[in-house]
């Protein structure tokens, strides 16, 4: 009777052990910038500023000395757009768009060319513009981003759209917006997809490492959208590990009740 127990209790320890392998999670995987030691990181030289893009809407306003001079600048060529903020509601914006030509249109000016351009060369150009037509003195032009927002998908607790006032956000601001990546994502293998002069790029970040700190994709742009895959365990657990774990629990079973029928 004795040995028959300690078989059975045998049985039931190799299914727990069984269970919980099935089950395990590499942490270290799980952690961000594993080699991460005290340290101190010099700042990024890299030019992390977005160049503007097709369908872009931007805020162009222009001052001088003489304002009622300046009151036709400031219209926009649009009235209203709509924008997803990071709570998913619905605001109104106004701005210059960029349209599909890449131009904008600037009042009095006319076409200008705005799109593969920073805020910087952009607002160089108008402001030349304005002198050489002497259309104003001194003139003082200011330009933002209306639109500038990233998306976040894929296996993170919130995935969202981002909207980005202060038009600098880093990887890791957009990912903590999102509510953070879950257990069960790829932070070795986070995917950044970027559009720019109307190609796509594709690139794979790796948060378990600190190069992410002084790498160029740190900061994201305009219209980045970041996808964390799930790992193993994740698709294991929706897929085919629902179907195959009754299996083992089944085939445990049965190894107990053949190990029973044998101490007998």
């Amino acid at each position: 009777m004795t040995q028959r127990y300690n078989g059975l209790q045998q049985a039931v320890i190799v299914l727990l052990v069984l269970t919980s392998m099935s089950s395990c999670v590499n942490v270290k995987k799980a952690v961000y910038f594993n080699d991460l030691k005290d340290s101190l990181w010099a700042p990024m030289t890299a030019d992390v500023e977005s160049r503007i893009q097709k369908n872009d809407i931007l805020s162009i306003s222009v001052s001088s000395l003489n304002p009622d001079a300046t009151l036709i600048f400031n219209s926009p060529n649009i009235a209203t757009a709509n924008a997803s903020t990071s709570t998913g509601s619905q605001v109104q914006s106004s701005g210059y768009l960029v349209n599909e030509d890449g131009n904008i249109q600037f009042p009095v000016i006319g076409n200008i060319k705005a799109v593969g351009l920073t805020k910087k060369e952009l607002k160089n150009q108008i402001t030349s513009y304005l002198i050489d037509k002497k259309l104003l003195v001194d003139p003082i032009v200011n330009i933002r981003y209306l639109n500038f927002r990233v998306t976040v998908l894929g296996e993170v607790s919130r995935p969202t759209v981002v909207s980005v006032p202060s038009e600098k956000i880093s990887l890791l601001e957009a990912i903590g917006l999102a509510g953070d990546l879950t257990i069960y994502a790829k932070r070795d293998n986070v995917l950044l997809i970027r559009e720019e002069n109307g190609q796509k790029m594709v690139k794979r970040l790796n948060l378990n490492s600190s190069e992410i700190f002084t790498s160029p994709y740190y900061y994201l742009k305009s219209n980045d959208i970041v996808y964390a895959e799930p790992n193993r365990s994740k698709v294991a657990s929706s897929g085919r590990g629902e179907r195959i774990l009754p299996i083992i629990f089944s085939g445990l079973s049965f190894l107990i009740i053949v190990i029973d029928r044998v101490i007998k």
